[in-house]
């Protein structure tokens, strides 16, 4: 990638987390971070592994497609964490990460085969998801008691789930990304940049839609594990939640975590248009612990360390970006 490329994405990024520094009550921070002492670093141990499920996923997909020049498993877990860190300072998620990791990847291995592994690793991480928020409905049926509003909730939850997975799986069948570009056609101010663009790149649109199904329909072992290391890193990832709450109750289980974090991340999507989901994820920690009988000042809690995790390892990736540039 161009020197002034990696820098707008680094100085975007720095922008936006030094906005979202000035939202923080710094003695609330500080509080939260004391009475957590040891936890925190936990925590932010946890997600150096849970980034490494990412690498891996998003590794075996560029491996799958046809044989490249030797990829560094380290270099590939930089821009992983970088990406995520631009996805979390962006509005809409999607709009600077993923064209980051785009821009990095495609010296090595070419724009299109770059294209279309980076939208196979986003379908993938979305495609998890969905089967985390459904699996997660069944474990609150399961586990919790079921009222009728939480009844009609988790009944919605479920339709739209499996919905979505259906849509997908006919995406990785067929691919997604000229679907995707006549959905833009039709949207207001994107459809004049989106019809010519279509015209211009079809036949690259085409090859990338090729190689998307191809992962699906002829590396069949490579979709499965993929889609598996996502789903285990959503899992996983509800120790974080089950470190911070032993601090306030010993007596939390795992599955409990498992729902809210399922709740939590399911609510914060929906504000998918909002830095940092600032004020969705915490609105869902206080719901779902809420829903699950906890007090309100373990939510916020929760909510509160989770936040600076994100800042933390947000400032981490934007700094590798930095490196990685003048290593170059």
């Amino acid at each position: 990638m161009k020197k002034k490329y990696q820098n707008a994405f680094f100085i975007f990024g720095i922008i936006v987390l030094v906005v979202m520094l000035t939202q923080l009550d710094f003695a609330q921070v500080w509080s939260g971070l004391c009475h957590a002492g040891y936890w925190f670093f936990a925590v932010l141990a946890l997600w150096a592994v849970l980034y490494v499920f990412n690498t891996a996923a998003w590794y075996i997909i560029i491996k799958s497609q046809a044989p490249t020049e030797p990829l560094s498993f380290q270099w590939l877990y930089k821009i992983t964490v970088s990406g995520f860190a631009l996805n979390y300072a962006t509005p809409g998620g999607l709009m600077g990460g993923e064209p980051y990791r785009i821009m990095e990847l495609a010296p090595k291995i070419g724009a299109e085969r770059a294209s279309s592994s980076v939208i196979l690793y986003v379908m993938t991480h979305v495609f998890s998801h969905l089967w985390f928020w459904l699996i997660s409905a069944v474990l609150f049926v399961l586990t919790q008691h079921t009222s009728p509003f939480m009844a009609i909730v988790l009944t919605a939850v479920s339709a739209f789930c499996i919905a979505a997975i259906w849509f997908f799986l006919k995406g990785y069948k067929q691919g997604l990304a000229m679907r995707l570009m006549k959905i833009l056609r039709h949207l207001p101010f994107v459809k004049k940049w989106a019809k010519p663009f279509i015209e211009k790149h079809r036949d690259q649109l085409d090859n990338i839609d090729r190689q998307i199904a191809a992962l699906h329909n002829q590396n069949p072992h490579t979709f499965f594990a993929a889609v598996f290391l996502e789903l285990a890193c959503r899992f996983a990832s509800a120790l974080e939640i089950m470190f911070i709450l032993l601090l306030l109750m010993p007596g939390v289980n795992y599955i409990q975590c498992v729902l809210i974090l399922a709740f939590t991340s399911l609510f914060a999507n929906m504000l998918f248009f909002m830095p940092l989901q600032l004020g969705g994820r915490e609105g869902g920690f206080l719901m779902s612990a809420g829903g699950l009988g906890m007090t309100a000042s373990a939510g916020i809690f929760v909510a509160l360390i989770v936040r600076i995790r994100e800042l933390v390892w947000t400032a981490i990736g934007l700094l590798l970006i930095k490196l990685n540039r003048q290593r170059k």
